[in-house]
């Protein structure tokens, strides 16, 4: 079957904001310089998750010209992440359904081609359900990351964090640092930018909405997966992602901070989704072992830094 024109395939972004509203705000710039892309009939659908922000945005997009392209929802409550995703894919499609749905982040700007780079690739590969690209930091620097499902070997080996077991382990780590010579079928790519086939959402029922925040885009291509489509790491897009901006979590210039009690909800419901819940008490125990043995080793070498609380906070929690 031939690929239809590039200048019939519609792209709808979906961003939810909640206390980001000038990130929001540099996103839709990014977007909007996209939109004179031969080929792209680009549209974007807001999502302010009861935060306020849309007081700051809709003035903004008003005073741009871009209200013909972009969609403000006002969200009755902040359901998390996959909430405000869902509700914004249920909107784009209102408006008639696109060939692609754009998951994109507040904090995350797309360069010149990203969105592109990922519709010519799904456009020539109808197996794959979901694709994403390399990220870079601020400062230009490349995150070149993809990721494994995690199981029960990843949680030794982040556990304990002993060189020796990491080599042993290194097929399992959850992050891939992936190379940029093509792209590569992976487990899961990072949520804040994904391109996914309507398809998907219709097969899988939408990301789950149980995830507040963390684990959900994990579970969708898992999710995905069983239900045939692949997902795919295409180093061609590129997106600038401030990471860590809404929690702190992931941000590398910072220190590691506790992880909230969602973290551990997120994680405990996708173990049990993925694995039953034999198999994710026995993950729970590994991690415990593996974590009170990481604990020790920090006490010989305190330079190494943990995430505070994390042993206690993952017994409270399993």
């Amino acid at each position: 079957m031939e690929s239809a024109p590039l200048d019939e395939i519609s792209v709808a972004t979906v961003i939810v904001s909640y206390r980001s509203a000038q990130l929001t705000l540099a996103a839709l710039q990014s977007l909007s310089a996209e939109r004179s892309t031969p080929g792209l009939r680009l549209r974007a659908v807001v999502v302010d998750n009861d935060s306020g922000d849309l007081a700051v945005i809709a003035p903004v997009v008003k005073a741009s010209g871009w209200d013909s392209w972009v969609t403000l929802v006002a969200a009755p409550r902040n359901g998390g992440f996959a909430y405000g995703n869902n509700l914004g894919v249920e909107h784009a499609c209102a408006q008639g359904t696109p060939a692609y749905i754009h998951l994109l982040n507040p904090d995350a700007e797309v360069r010149p081609g990203a969105i592109l780079a990922l519709v010519r690739f799904l456009e020539a590969r109808p197996e794959v359900g979901i694709a994403g690209g390399s990220f870079e930091n601020p400062d230009g620097s490349l995150w070149p990351l993809s990721f494994r499902f995690p199981g029960l070997a990843s949680e030794l080996e982040e556990g304990v964090g002993l060189g020796a077991l990491s080599r042993i382990l290194k097929r399992k780590v959850v992050a891939r640092m992936m190379p940029q010579d093509g792209p590569q079928q992976v487990d899961w790519i990072c949520g804040a930018s994904m391109l996914i086939r309507p398809e998907v959402f219709l097969a899988i029922g939408g990301l789950d909405e149980n995830y507040f925040l963390y684990y959900e885009e994990t579970d969708f291509c898992r999710r995905a997966l069983a239900a045939g489509f692949q997902t795919w790491y295409v180093p061609a897009s590129r997106v600038m992602h401030i990471c860590g901006q809404s929690t702190g979590l992931t941000d590398a210039g910072a220190a590691l901070r506790r992880r909230p009690a969602y973290w551990f909800e997120s994680r405990r419901r996708y173990f049990i989704q993925a694995y039953g819940t034999g198999r994710a008490m026995l993950i729970d125990a590994a991690a415990l072992a593996a974590n009170a043995l990481g604990t020790l080793k920090r006490l010989v070498q305190p330079r190494k830094q943990g995430v505070p609380y994390l042993l206690r906070d993952l017994l409270r929690h399993s």
